[in-house]
């Protein structure tokens, strides 16, 4: 199939054909007659699916010319790059359409964002923090919205927007339709399903955890930080087949520190993101790493999800994530669109566990490499490695067994023991009298 075959309309179809678009992915053919047809949808798919198209190309078929203010479309996403990004999507869309689309996000000014809503808007991409303080406000009303999607869910209940979405959820117009996409499944999914969801129809593309097949999965048993340092660079120097390299990190000190480390030692430019930075700098960052200007971006989880950049030929997992999910939307950065990718973990001796749980989610055991006899293996520990507070043969014994020293019998007035009792019992008793003022008799009057 197609796009031609879709009932998509000729302005739609002419903008696909400018983005050099033919076929629509699984998910965009399955997704397309059944939210057309008005019935909830959820919608189960691995990153890189093309899940925004999903739901983009149906609603935008069916959405009719409106000179009213307010919105008849809301998108909630979970972060700022992912309100940008799909925003972006649909205005590419939209080329040939009279289609008026706004953003809003957290961490910029307020009341700009309220103007450019008050101007008026067909569809709202947004963050469900900023959409609720703007709809509390008075500026935007939301009794016209006919179309709810929910994108990227679980990843929006695991950063603690549940209370706002909820919230969300209660005001929006009971007669809607609902639209929820996202790439697994969780039981707090479930449940934003079960309660505000009608019959939906399900569509799911694969499994929960099954990896996607076009990218290649390798990985290094790292004996310590300093040496994961050293095949770090060792990989980044292999520029041939490197081309653009995402790689992820566990904090934003670490980002940081990799980011001044590495600068100086590797070709080519090295860029920085995390939720420190601003909100500018990031996009900034995210542009010049689609162009190509920033040959290897450096990341946090934040953009696990919230960065959809064509060609990335390798995403490199300096640790490995704390959530089991997240490995699998990391990874998926590359190898999108049917393309090829190459994802590299670097395993150290603390990562058993989590080595295991992601490979019981994906069902795969990811492939273990040979250490490159040039990356020097370090010797030198960093603090964390030499000492393992969690270890419990760590900690110094508290025991007294075998040790003499002076010992004293208790006190007479120390060996006091709290027998219970009312302390207000025992004051009246003591005192012939009530102590609290509301009890004391009244005098009589003269």
């Amino acid at each position: 199939m197609n796009f031609d075959d879709l009932n998509l309309g000729t302005p739609i179809k002419n903008a696909l054909k400018d983005l050099n678009f033919t076929e629509p992915t699984p998910i965009q053919e399955e997704a397309f007659p059944i939210i057309s047809s008005g019935k909830d949808v959820v919608g189960i798919a691995q990153t890189g699916t093309g899940k925004t198209y999903a739901y983009a190309l149906p609603l935008l078929r069916n959405l009719k010319f409106s000179e009213q203010k307010h919105p008849r479309i809301i998108i909630l996403v979970p972060t700022r790059e992912l309100v940008v990004q799909v925003k972006t999507e649909m205005e590419k869309l939209t080329t040939y359409m009279t289609v008026r689309i706004k953003g809003v996000y957290g961490g910029t000014n307020i009341n700009t964002q309220k103007q450019n809503v008050y101007d008026g808007c067909d569809i709202l991409v947004a963050t469900p923090g900023r959409l609720l303080d703007i709809a509390l406000s008075g500026i935007l009303r939301l009794k016209s919205v006919q179309k709810l999607v929910i994108d990227e869910v679980d990843e929006m209940l695991n950063l603690g927007f549940r209370k706002q979405l909820t919230d969300l959820l209660d005001i929006l117009p009971p007669k809607r339709q609902n639209l929820l996409f996202s790439a697994t499944m969780t039981v707090d999914v479930l449940k934003v399903i079960n309660e505000f969801f009608h019959e939906p129809v399900k569509i799911q593309m694969a499994p929960t955890g099954t990896p996607l097949a076009q990218i290649k999965q390798e990985a290094y048993l790292v004996p310590n930080f300093n040496t994961k340092l050293n095949l770090l660079v060792h990989i980044l120097q292999q520029t041939e087949d490197l081309t653009k390299v995402l790689i992820f990190v566990e904090t934003k000190k670490l980002a940081d520190k990799l980011h001044e480390a590495y600068s100086e030692l590797i070709d080519g430019n090295i860029g920085v993101i995390h939720s420190n930075k601003s909100q500018n700098y990031r996009l900034r960052m995210i542009e010049e790493f689609a162009s190509g200007e920033i040959r290897i971006l450096i990341a946090t989880d934040l953009i696990a999800r919230g960065i959809d950049v064509d060609n990335i030929s390798h995403v490199i997992n300096f640790d490995l994530p704390e959530i089991p999910e997240n490995y699998l939307h990391r990874i998926g950065r590359t190898g999108r669109a049917n393309l090829g990718g190459h994802a590299i973990s670097l395993i150290g001796r603390q990562d058993d566990e989590l080595q295991v749980a992601i490979e019981e989610l994906m069902n795969v055991s990811i492939p273990i490499s040979k250490m490159p006899k040039e990356v020097e293996i370090s010797t030198i520990l960093t603090y964390d490695e030499t000492v393992n507070l969690g270890d419990i043969n760590y900690l110094p014994s508290t025991s007294n067994k075998g040790v003499k020293g002076a010992h004293h019998e208790k006190k007479a007035k120390n060996q006091k023991v709290n027998l219970g009792g009312s302390y207000k019992e025992k004051i009246k008793a003591k005192y012939k009298k009530p102590k609290t003022r509301g009890q004391k008799p009244r005098g009589k009057k003269k």
